[in-house]
């Protein structure tokens, strides 16, 4: 093509005529179709940005929000635990400082008590950390869930305007099921 191009200018240069009219009249190259196909791209780029890719990203930053959130909250329990812990370091010096001046079997007694106190103080911040974390995990997939079915909804929706006719319902769950596969594939 290039070839065919450059021996049409070199002609066109030696028989004295205007090299562009010449291009133009063996390509026939349209200026008004050139044009149009470039409003008609411009318009395609709009329409992806508004009902695309630009309702993708708010929900993207939500959901990014909400995860931002639920780390916030996972920093506020550790805290709260740290606080126990502090507490029952105190409580169990106290209990310690008491059984030194009770005989042996109160003091055997406090110490039982304490220990066992300390264990559930143990057990049950365990507990809380492990529900958070499954709690956020669960949140996560539920994100991603989320934005995978409302991209599949979007490009059967954008493919639908795009191609500017009505889909009947076995177009449209063709299209449905094939985003879906290609997302899921995209894991």
């Amino acid at each position: 093509m290039l070839s065919a191009f450059l021996a049409s200018a070199s002609e066109a240069a030696s028989s004295g005529g205007n090299p562009l009219t010449d291009i133009k009249q063996q390509f026939g190259i349209e200026a008004s179709y050139v044009g149009m196909q470039l409003l008609s791209f411009a318009i395609l780029a709009v329409v992806l940005y508004q009902f695309g890719i630009k309702p993708v990203l708010a929900t993207m930053d939500e959901r990014r929000k909400t995860i931002e959130d639920g780390l916030k909250f996972s920093r506020e329990v550790t805290e709260k635990l740290a606080s126990a812990e502090r507490s029952a370091a105190e409580t169990v010096a106290k209990a310690s400082a008491e059984a030194a001046s009770i005989l042996k079997k109160a003091r055997d007694d406090a110490d039982a008590r304490i220990a066992a106190a300390a264990q559930d103080a143990i057990a049950q911040a365990e507990i809380i950390r492990k529900k958070n974390e499954e709690s956020l995990e669960l949140e996560r997939r539920k994100m991603l869930d989320e934005v995978r079915s409302e991209v599949a909804r979007l490009v059967v929706a954008t493919s639908a305007k795009v191609l500017t006719r009505e889909l009947s319902d076995a177009e449209k769950a063709r299209y449905s099921e094939t985003a879906t596969r290609e997302l899921a594939s995209a894991r």
